[in-house]
């Protein structure tokens, strides 16, 4: 097949969330060269005439969607599939509805909420009677980014009478954000696929805090993800076990997992993160489709120890999407 793969321009050249896709691209046109495909790239931003020219001049059989954001907006990268759809051109990943609406982190939550889905409470300053009764600690975060931009130590509030100049100081920063109940307990991601028959919940992984310092929040903060010399980086560990202990816990994480697939009608690949506090009690708190898949990312992780190598998984990805 001709397979156009589609990605965004950096917006921030020495930006490590930015940068990372472009290994991305990397990695999945060496892996459709080697499943015998032909392959040309194409790196997206507003001039969306331009990519809607391009695809009519190429005329691509299937086009491998990576696009996390355009211009450095992820709230534009449903504006790809909206193309795709209307021109009856397949492609990999999240349709535009499921992208539209998961970018949103409060229209998620609401749909959580709605769909009786656990999430931790929440409130944005524009329903700030919300506010009511509302439990410290709590974390502040933005509503249209994620690769845990804006996250860090300072996200999470302690004390009551900080919450306001946080959120107002966050808003000016990174745009409208919303205040969640902080989940001070295990964290985990799970990796979930279509594949012709169902979709597949992935192994389960787990993010262990090591060593943190007791007044430290444990949090998978933009240090965590991106920043190879800070403590948090080197501290914030993954790991795939199956303790008996966790048998039950494992088993409701995949069945919400599935339920947050069939209730947000999710297809291609996605990745659903968790917190479960000390009672065991699970908490949805976001959903990423499309999420990263460079050989380092965690949906590769998760491929990898269900048994696939990375030319597998894209073989996976892609064979899904072709009716």
């Amino acid at each position: 097949m001709k397979v156009l793969i589609v990605y965004n321009l950096p917006s921030e050249k020495n930006a490590a969330d930015d940068l990372d896709v472009l290994a991305q691209v990397n990695a999945v046109e060496k892996s459709l060269i080697e499943l015998g495909h032909s392959t040309v790239k194409f790196g997206v931003d507003l001039n969306l005439e331009m990519f809607e020219n391009f695809l009519h001049q190429y005329k691509p059989d299937f086009v491998f969607n990576l696009v996390e954001s355009i211009n450095g907006v992820e709230k534009y990268l449903h504006f790809i599939p909206v193309i795709l759809e209307k021109l009856k051109i397949p492609f990999t990943g999240g349709n535009s509805e499921s992208l539209y609406v998961t970018t949103n982190k409060v229209l998620t939550k609401k749909i959580f909420d709605l769909q009786n889905i656990p999430t931790p409470k929440w409130f944005t300053s524009k329903n700030f009677s919300n506010k009511l009764n509302f439990q410290i600690p709590c974390i502040i975060k933005p509503i249209f980014e994620d690769a845990s931009v804006g996250l860090d130590d300072t996200s999470v509030i302690f004390e009551n009478q900080k919450l306001n100049e946080e959120l107002t100081n966050r808003i000016k920063n990174y745009g409208e954000c919303f205040v969640e109940e902080f989940i001070d307990g295990r964290e985990f991601n799970i990796s979930i696929i279509e594949t012709k028959k169902d979709p597949l919940v992935l192994p389960i992984a787990e993010i262990k805090f090591e060593d943190y310092p007791e007044n430290k929040p444990k949090i998978v903060s933009y240090d965590a993800k991106w920043n190879e010399e800070s403590f948090e980086y080197s501290h914030s560990i993954r790991y795939f076990e199956n303790k008996e202990t966790d048998k039950s816990l494992f088993e409701k994480l995949r069945n919400i997992t599935i339920d947050c697939w069939e209730k947000f009608n999710l297809n291609g690949y996605a990745r659903v993160d968790f917190r479960v506090d000390k009672n065991n009690n699970v908490y949805v708190l976001e959903i990423n489709v499309n999420p990263c898949i460079s050989p380092d990312s965690g949906f590769y992780a998760a491929s990898e120890k269900f048994g696939w190598s990375y030319t597998k998984m894209v073989d996976v990805i892609l064979n899904s999407e072709i009716k």
